[in-house]
């Protein structure tokens, strides 16, 4: 079983989604956030179930697709795996302050 830890960065994307998406529906706000924790859930048992980011091309860098958005992780070690950021599909990925250098 491997470990999922969770960058303060990803914690923030999600509560970002979800007070985006409260605007219009607290309840499908509830579910989008259920949905982000129930894909790590899976990367416990199947962490390379995702498959690589194709901006980056690191096979150490995957991500799940969840709905709209990219929920991406790095596997450090087969016991261990963070997750990064959660980002909207259709925002381009170098925006995102994880990947700016």
């Amino acid at each position: 079983m491997v470990e999922i830890r969770w960058t303060e960065q990803a914690l923030e994307d999600i509560d970002n989604i979800a007070e985006f998406i409260a605007k219009d529906s607290v309840k499908y706000a509830k579910i989008q956030v259920s949905r982000f924790f129930d894909g790590a859930e899976i990367l416990k048992s199947q962490p390379q179930i995702g498959r690589i980011v194709p901006e980056i091309g690191d096979d150490k860098i995957r991500e799940l697709i969840i709905g709209n958005f990219r929920m991406i992780y790095r596997i450090v070690s087969s016991h261990l795996v963070i997750i990064l950021t959660v980002h909207h599909s259709r925002r381009l990925l170098i925006n995102n302050p994880v990947f700016k250098k």
